[in-house]
């Protein structure tokens, strides 16, 4: 368990996270093109994801696992420096692949370690409290982030800082214990790579519940990938606008607000994900709390958008807190349940299916928001909160739909009770 929540809180020391589309924007790109370079790097994972979740059940999961790590680590260095669009994306496409080979991967060495221990029924109490170790990461990571902005006096050379901790956390993932890379042999080829995603597909779509459950992690994934990220122009709108240290740089004030906000951001989360196992013992089950968390959703995008059409400010970036909260909430939920009704054997693959789908949503919707921010934006002042309405009335629509059209039509019936067997028809 050390382990594990090692390598989650050296994975978010992402020093450039908070600061991420204020560097875009600081290299000169347009809304919309921060929109695309999403989507691109969604797509490139869809296109990467699930054969490399199939890769890491043949070859092995630490390997896989050391990939990714290599690399994020030359996509950082390319961000660093880059100031043409194609750099751009050349550091995407290595960002992606590094998300490709991670994804999936170590949720799949997690539940095997479950399974080898003996403790398969605490899948979500586990999930929750190592993922709660990324987010603590997440955490310390803001000030540090905020620090080192303010230090160097540029976004764009944060991303340098970054490299530490992920060399580390080669270190770490290569030391794993041996078993923990799956069952796997030196003989094995691409060919058995394709039979196992094609036996893999097959257990997808034979269950109906598995299939409904990556259908909704989709969704709501792909909502807040699609959406999250937008806090950071608005905290900048709220920062050029406060009344506080009036003596310091806008800049400066930005920098200071980013840290604190995102400080806020990782200690609800870890504290959320952590609480996931009390949510659904507090609901009656996962199946009910899951249910219950898309409701709670949509009434905050409801919020939200009153919100942003107010110019309530602060509101707003306290919904995007709130949205993290329920995120962390339901994540470790969905994992959950998605692992109870599917084989441990193509737990990578399946769990990589997963990311794969929210990758799919995610690269169709990010231009999509990203065009109506430029849209509205051109028409009125950019330091206007209100400007970026569209973020929260984008995810009130999709909720509602999903709601509507998804959630009515499933059964009464909860899911959980069911076996892999069972969910297959």
């Amino acid at each position: 368990m050390f382990r594990f929540s090692l390598y989650g809180f050296l994975k978010n020391q992402r020093y450039f996270e908070p600061f991420l589309w204020l560097a875009f924007l600081e290299k000169g790109l347009s809304f919309s093109e921060i929109g695309f370079l999403i989507g691109f790097r969604e797509l490139t994972i869809n296109i990467l994801e699930i054969p490399t979740g199939a890769i890491a059940d043949v070859f092995g999961r630490r390997r896989s696992m050391v990939y990714s790590m290599l690399s994020y680590i030359v996509s950082f260095l390319i961000f660093a420096f880059a100031n043409e669009l194609w750099q751009f994306f050349a550091a995407m496409l290595l960002y992606a692949a590094g998300d490709a080979f991670r994804t999936g991967t170590h949720k799949a060495i997690i539940l095997d370690w479950l399974r080898s221990e003996g403790r398969e029924d605490e899948r979500t109490k586990t999930y929750g409290y190592t993922r709660s170790w990324s987010l603590i990461g997440s955490t310390v990571m803001a000030p540090i982030a905020a620090g080192l902005a303010l230090l160097t006096g540029t976004y764009s050379h944060i991303f340098l800082f970054s490299l530490i901790p992920y060399v580390l956390n080669i270190v770490n993932l290569a030391t794993y214990p041996a078993y923990l890379d799956g069952e796997r042999n030196n003989k094995r080829s691409l060919k058995d790579v394709v039979a196992h995603l094609w036996a893999s597909a097959r257990h997808i779509f034979r269950g109906k519940i598995l299939r409904r459950k990556l259908i909704e992690s989709m969704t709501y994934q792909g909502l807040y990938a699609s959406v999250k990220d937008y806090v950071q122009p608005i905290i900048k709108t709220t920062a050029i606008s406060m009344p506080l240290l009036l003596s310091l740089h806008s800049e400066t004030r930005t920098k200071l607000l980013v840290g604190w906000v995102y400080f806020v951001f990782g200690l609800f989360q870890a504290i959320s994900s952590r609480q996931s196992h009390r949510i659904a013992k507090l609901f009656g089950g996962e199946e009910p709390a899951a249910r219950k968390l898309w409701w709670g959703t949509f009434v905050l995008y409801a919020l939200m958008s009153a919100a942003f059409l107010n110019y309530l400010n602060w509101s707003v970036i306290i919904g995007f807190i709130i949205l993290a909260m329920l995120l962390n909430f339901w994540r470790p939920i969905m994992v959950s349940l998605i692992g109870k009704n599917s084989e441990m054997k193509y737990a990578a693959t399946v769990l990589s299916v997963d990311s794969q789908a929210k990758s799919i949503f995610t690269m169709l919707l990010a231009p999509f928001v990203g065009v109506l921010v430029d849209y509205v934006n051109a028409d009125s002042s950019p330091e206007s909160a209100i400007n970026f309405a569209p973020v929260a009335i984008t995810g009130l629509v999709i909720t509602g739909l999903f709601l509507l059209f998804t959630l009515r039509l499933n059964p009464k019936k909860k899911a959980t009770e069911n076996t892999p067997e069972d969910a297959i028809s």
